[in-house]
């Protein structure tokens, strides 16, 4: 039998750890099924981007809070979506439908689309203010995809790869259009640049009230998975909160200090590096995406 150092240890534990969190209910990990190479393929910027956790797990705090900015959405968690009663539960759902749609063959990333697609048949309902919404609504979907691709690739180039190129950065949102238009959203962006015109414009429909802000300190202020993971947990959310544009960060009455946020950006690279090695190539232990 070969002998196991404690660094191997080391790295698997931390590497259980991390799967952990991503595990389905009871603790499986997610089926990935690969007859195929999927929509995307090995050689795509989407399998490099979404393959990086710490980036992913940032982007993704920091898209949650930019979409509850719109009502539309937001009254469909409000209404409809288990997220304020099993937070953990819903974030998990939302890490296997990107799983299985960026590293599925390309009927299970099918079938998730169209499945993510009958759940929204049935959530519709009506605003504060009388105005009716639908889930599937193409306005309400391009916002959540937008926000979410921008937030995981400006997060990616922040603590992965600051010098990603323009050309690189249009691919992934060329290649991500492609999971947008399926799941019905209008407008897709297909560049970078054009992802970002289209939340500037955005921007005058966007409205912070007394659910926005109890959704959002449920995500702020949700525990760590573990305790042993509470200063990851914690680096975690602020950087979210950095990752945001200030005009976003003024809307839900956040704030982070320059030497804050220098201290952040710095502890969420280490973590960056750390998570990387423990889910290396010949870890025991591999990301749902490797």
């Amino acid at each position: 039998m070969p002998h196991i150092g404690p660094m191997a240890t080391i790295r698997d534990s931390i590497g259980s750890e991390i799967r952990r969190i991503f595990a389905e209910p009871g603790g499986q990990p997610i089926e990935i099924s690969r007859e195929d190479t999927g929509l995307f393929g090995p050689g795509s910027v989407c399998w490099q981007v979404h393959g990086d956790v710490t980036s992913m797990m940032t982007g993704g705090i920091a898209s949650l809070l930019m979409q509850m900015l719109e009502p539309k959405v937001l009254a469909g968690v409000w209404d409809h979506s288990v997220f304020r009663q099993d937070m953990r539960g819903r974030l998990r759902r939302t890490a296997a439908f990107l799983a299985r749609t960026t590293y599925g063959d390309r009927n299970q990333a099918l079938s998730e689309i169209a499945r993510i697609r009958r759940i929204h048949d049935h959530v519709r309902g009506t605003l504060p203010d009388g105005t009716p919404y639908h889930a599937n609504d193409p306005e309400a979907l391009a916002w959540v995809h937008v926000t979410e691709s921008l937030c995981f690739l400006d997060s990616y180039i922040r603590y992965r790869k600051p010098h990603m190129t323009l050309r690189d950065r249009d691919r992934y949102f060329a290649e991500m259009a492609q999971i947008g238009r399926l799941l019905g959203a209008d407008p897709v962006p297909f560049t970078y640049r054009e992802a970002q015109r289209i939340v500037q414009r955005a921007r005058p429909r966007l409205r912070v009230d007394a659910r926005t802000r109890e959704i959002a300190d449920l995500l702020m202020n949700q525990p760590p998975s573990t305790p042993r993971l509470a200063p990851f947990h914690h680096m975690t959310m602020q950087a979210g909160v950095d990752l945001l544009p200030r005009w976003a960060r003024s809307m839900h009455g956040l704030s982070i200090s320059l030497p804050a946020r220098l201290a952040v950006r710095g502890g969420t690279t280490g973590i960056a590096a750390i998570t990387r090695w423990a889910l290396a190539e010949g870890s025991t232990v591999r990301n749902a995406g490797s």
